[in-house]
């Protein structure tokens, strides 16, 4: 069976020492959507919500989450992010966001791109509280998750 790997030998809390792991490209992706009322996507649509342009802001709130991770995971290790793309779209039933992120270094990006996914559907979610009181955040998950030599 697999330890984990943040718990040492007494249970404790444990930050994983990467100092000894080689340098490597990586990329991580992951995915994430909201379910917001008819009237909630027709604002979105004809972009009349009262807060702004709920699509483009919650792309760029997502990219300032990923770049704070470490600030709000105990145990990430800050990293060297090289880039952060999120994709926020419109769907019938509410709005799908897509991140993708970039570093070269010697652990794993996926958290960044976790964060950049849930920050931009809790920003939605904000934007679109007053309106719709029945959102559902949900199915946020691992796309993908990419590791090479430099």
């Amino acid at each position: 069976m697999p330890k984990l790997s943040h718990v040492d030998k007494t249970g404790k809390a444990n930050m994983v020492d990467i100092g000894d792991k080689p340098v490597q490209k990586r990329i991580a992706k992951a995915k994430g959507s909201i379910k917001l009322s008819d009237e909630a996507i027709s604002l979105i649509r004809e972009n009349s919500n009262k807060k702004g342009d709920v699509l483009r802001i919650a792309e760029i709130a997502g990219i300032q989450g990923a770049k704070k991770t470490s600030d709000l995971i105990p145990l990430c290790h800050p990293l060297q992010i090289t880039k952060i793309d999120v994709y926020a779209k419109l769907t019938d039933t509410g709005v799908e966001i897509i991140s993708e992120a970039k570093c070269t270094g010697k652990t794993g990006i996926e958290m960044e791109a976790l964060t950049a996914v849930s920050i931009s559907l809790l920003t939605i979610y904000d934007m679109c509280k007053a309106v719709d009181k029945n959102m559902v955040i949900e199915k946020i998950y691992l796309l993908e998750k990419i590791k090479t030599n430099k």
